[in-house]
């Protein structure tokens, strides 16, 4: 089953003080270990590194590069799928839904990914299958 990995789970996972940092951490090590694909968007990458080097630090943003980033297969936002996340993001006229989140519910659809690791309950909204 390939797993779609959202930046709150990243955040999650990297921040000792997250709220969802124990579950997050039993999610990860259940994923690597059942050698499930993980992908994400470079949407959602950009937005990990700056929220990551924002709240945790440079080292963090080292430790994410060199230990996740590896294990994560990137899809990566032409125009075409730009331009869908925004048609997406102004048909939906929510103030707290994101231009990213819009991108991976349209990256989901396209390869029929049903299944995300993250914290962030629009993706529920829409129809996926959150873990935790």
């Amino acid at each position: 089953m390939t797993v779609y990995v959202d930046t709150s789970a990243f955040l999650a996972v990297l921040d000792a003080d997250d709220q969802n940092h124990g579950r997050a951490r039993e999610v990860w090590k259940r994923l690597l270990g059942g050698r499930n694909p993980l992908i994400s968007s470079s949407y959602v990458l950009v937005e990990t590194w700056a929220l990551v080097q924002n709240r945790l630090g440079v080292e963090a943003v080292r430790s994410f590069s060199d230990d996740i980033f590896p294990l994560l297969g990137i899809i990566w936002v032409g125009a075409d799928l730009h331009r869908r996340g925004v048609a997406a993001l102004l048909a939906a006229s929510r103030r707290n839904l994101s231009l990213v989140d819009c991108v991976s519910f349209e990256v989901m659809r396209d390869l029929g990914v049903k299944h995300v690791f993250t914290f962030d309950m629009h993706f529920r909204e829409q129809g996926f299958s959150c873990m935790p």
